[in-house]
């Protein structure tokens, strides 16, 4: 049967056990949420037929919703629990984040584009994730005012993890990003703060991300680049 010919129910249990399932997730919590919320309403109309499919997606201010096997791996990452306080950098069209709600207490996400904020904003109140909440920012700096976080996302590669999330990071918590010297492609990342002075870092995979633009971030971007695993 042909994408089109079947409900978005039916391709989410199919994304789940055939992107996610079969290539290694297995977190019980994780999976439930991928095969939950409605990737087809975090996508453009004109994208919608492809919301499912094995990729990531063009948004808004040549960004993109990332292929769902990334979304799933860098949540697995986390490890997150049910009472945990979770921050996103790079809220996106909000998907990643809408995820995130339905494991997590509280997820508090930035982005730096006005327009995905509206944007994500919309889509998550239509949805009714009443515990996401949307900053227009700088991610880079993080989210003090609600730090410590238990764990941290971070939807675009930069030359090095930000010291303002490192920062922000509980004793125990859990940091995924993809880092590299050059634009273009990184190495996803998982960071664990130890104690107040010592974080553990462990390479997981190789990644290609947007960039991540701000002040503890790249300056600029020189190009755009598009999200694949």
């Amino acid at each position: 049967m042909a994408s089109a010919e079947r409900s978005p129910e039916e391709q989410r249990e199919l994304m789940v056990a055939r992107q996610l399932a079969g290539r290694g997730i297995t977190n019980p919590a994780v999976l439930a949420a991928m095969r939950t919320v409605p990737r087809e309403a975090f996508v453009s109309d004109d994208y919608s037929n492809f919301a499912y499919d094995d990729g990531p997606l063009p948004i808004l201010e040549g960004q993109t919703i990332s292929q769902p096997y990334v979304v799933a791996l860098m949540i697995q990452e986390l490890q997150i629990a049910s009472e945990d306080s979770v921050l996103e950098i790079g809220t996106g069209s909000g998907y990643a984040a809408a995820v995130i709600s339905r494991i997590a207490a509280q997820v508090y996400t930035i982005e730096r584009f006005e327009s995905l904020v509206t944007f994500a904003r919309q889509n998550l109140n239509t949805l009714g994730y009443a515990n996401v909440h949307v900053y227009h920012a700088d991610g880079t700096l993080g989210w003090p005012e609600h730090a410590p976080y238990d764990a941290i996302v971070v939807a675009a590669g930069g030359p090095e993890v930000p010291e303002a999330l490192k920062d922000q990071l509980a004793i125990g918590g859990r940091l995924v990003m993809p880092v590299g010297s050059e634009q273009r492609a990184q190495r996803l990342i998982k960071v664990i703060r130890k104690t107040e002075q010592e974080y553990e870092r462990h390479t997981l995979s190789h990644v290609r991300f947007v960039p991540l633009i701000g002040e503890q971030g790249w300056e600029k971007e020189s190009r755009k680049w598009y999200d694949v695993f």
